[in-house]
């Protein structure tokens, strides 16, 4: 396990090198000035020496190779530079929307994995049934739906039509102190919409694995031996089929983040993945190199635990050229 962990991570530093040095390169290929983006209209009446001032005080007048040289020494400092759009520190940003996403992608998570093993489940025992087309069938509509769609619809559904739910935001316009009770109300839509839209492939992956699981000759012989349909599901089947899953849940990482930021941008979640938005339309690069970082480590940090888990429920995993 620990090798597996070392090994994982002595991997994860010259990718970490290759994501940072490719971001300064798009950055520097951009058509976009920050220096203009952050000055605005002013920029039509500010004088060319005084915005030439401003691009030698950002560095962005010295060569491309010098600027991430500087950066990557800052950063192996702790030295994450100030946000141009919000004009506060990067650490600072950071450290206060960071619990925000934590939180409510870790909600999202939970809700995905439960939801995602029992429908699956259901559907691979009912197999060729109507439920098991009815499943099946909005898996795949689900899949096919934007995420920014959906958590829109799921906004006129339950807060304009219905209002049941709060539309968006951490608390109440009216609120000043944070009670964690309105604070779930307002959570309830973006994690529902963010597990939502990331089941549908998990939901499609168990009901396969389950199906081929309750052919296999272990189970065959958990039937003969008159054990109950349901236990013979349950505890025999679904255990088997769950190897794969833990896979499959590292490499929707990715996809879990990019989720992140829409939903959190259409509920006005104040989370790091809504900032990355205000930043990149900002073309505040400080702020969106941490966060691009931070989305790395996150898919890094995602594969890493599914392995991890993987080796852990199959020890036969366990050599390195396997995990």
């Amino acid at each position: 396990m620990t090798r597996l962990v070392l090994w994982r991570l002595a991997f994860a530093v010259p990718l970490i090198l290759a994501v940072t040095a490719g971001m300064f390169a798009l950055a520097h290929a951009s058509p976009f000035d920050p220096v203009r983006q952050y000055l605005g209209d002013r920029a039509m009446t500010t004088a060319p020496e005084v915005v030439e001032q401003i691009r030698a005080n950002w560095g962005l007048d010295r060569p491309i190779v010098e600027q991430y040289t500087t950066w990557l020494g800052n950063l192996l400092q702790g030295e994450l530079g100030e946000s141009r759009s919000f004009n506060r520190p990067v650490a600072e940003i950071v450290a206060e929307r960071l619990p925000w996403t934590l939180l409510a992608t870790g909600c999202a998570i939970v809700l995905m994995l439960a939801g995602s093993l029992v429908v699956g489940t259901l559907a691979a025992w009912k197999k060729d049934s109507a439920l098991d087309r009815l499943i099946t069938g909005g898996a795949f509509a689900n899949e096919s739906v934007p995420v920014f769609w959906l958590a829109l619809l799921a906004v006129y559904v339950f807060a304009v039509r219905l209002g049941w739910l709060p539309a968006g935001g951490l608390t109440d316009a009216a609120s000043t102190t944070l009670d964690p009770l309105d604070v779930a109300r307002h959570m309830v839509l973006p994690v529902l919409v963010l597990a939502v839209s990331q089941s549908s492939w998990l939901v499609l992956y168990v009901r396969e694995s389950v199906i081929g699981t309750l052919r296999e000759d272990f189970v065959v012989g958990a039937r003969a031996r008159g054990l109950r349909e349901r236990t013979v599901v349950v505890r025999h089947a679904l255990r088997s089929a769950l190897l794969p899953f833990l896979t499959l849940l590292g490499a929707r990482v990715p996809e879990l983040v990019t989720g992140a930021i829409l939903v959190e941008t259409v509920f006005s979640w104040p989370g790091v993945a809504s900032a990355s938005v205000r930043a990149a339309l900002s073309v505040d690069f400080p702020l969106l190199a941490v966060l691009t970082l931070l989305g790395t480590l996150a898919v890094l940090a995602g594969n890493l635990l599914a392995d991890v888990a993987y080796t852990v429920a199959d020890p036969r995993t366990r050599t390195l050229g396997v995990s």
